[in-house]
């Protein structure tokens, strides 16, 4: 199993870099962590085919996590047309909200909404495990919004396993749900600043070597954390790398 790194930055693009977007390839699935803005464009740069997608998840429903879909819709209705269904899966209001989205940049025309492309979609409810088009996932809720849900995301295919952050302040829960996974994607925003949603790398110091799991790659990094990568004791994202999980 393959991890592609579609766009590893912030929601400011800091350094440059493409929105969140981690597409997994395996023997007979490809899909996506996250969806931002930019994704469909890196998928292209690598010459992949977007009718290949078999799911999306979403860990949140910030711009910058799943923004990137009505670029998908609107390719798979004047492009690509899909056969089979895309999957989106996502916490509670997800569908709602990729609809409004939608809608709001694509799907008026003379006054009426037009309907998706083939599409179904899937409430990620935390502290439950599900099965989507085979690929198991395990979700629990992360600190990060207050009002809304977000989520960290624990994949499973093929007997590998990748746990997803999302964006998330520490909890205790990742040292539980990192043991024994192939790979912890793990947001790191930033150097030493202190805030209660997003984590810090002299926070996160402390926490990683007691982590049991394969490997750990940082992302999400914000302009100071990508000033000071030469202190950075972890691999970190890349916009256009590919690791074996």
């Amino acid at each position: 199993m393959k991890l592609h790194v579609l766009g590893c930055g912030d929601a400011f693009g800091s350094g440059g870099r493409n929105h969140s977007g981690y597409l997994v390839e395996a023997s007979d699935r490809l899909f996506l962590l996250d969806c931002g803005p930019t994704s469909l464009l890196a998928m292209k740069k690598l010459g992949l085919d977007s009718r290949r997608l078999d799911v999306i998840f979403l860990s949140h429903l910030h711009g910058d996590h799943f923004g990137g879909l009505p670029f998908f819709f609107i390719e798979y209705m004047y492009q690509k047309k899909r056969e089979k269904p895309l999957h989106v899966a996502g916490p509670v209001g997800a569908e709602e909200k990729v609809r409004g989205l939608f809608n709001l940049m694509y799907g008026r025309d003379m006054g009426e909404s037009k309907d998706l492309p083939p599409s179904q979609f899937h409430v990620l409810q935390p502290d439950t495990s599900t099965d989507i088009e085979g690929i198991g996932v395990f979700s629990f809720r992360v600190p990060h919004q207050v009002n809304e849900v977000s989520l960290a995301l624990k994949v499973s295919y093929e007997g590998r396993q990748i746990l997803f952050s999302g964006d998330s302040a520490w909890t205790d829960q990742f040292r539980a749900h990192a043991r024994n996974v192939n790979l912890f994607l793990c947001e790191c925003s930033s150097y030493d600043r202190q805030t209660s949603n997003h984590m810090n790398y002299r926070q996160l110091q402390k926490q990683l070597s007691t982590l049991q799991c394969g490997k750990i790659m940082l992302t999400h990094m914000g302009d100071d954390m990508l000033v000071r990568k030469a202190e950075i004791a972890y691999p970190t994202a890349q916009d256009g790398i590919a690791i074996e999980v």
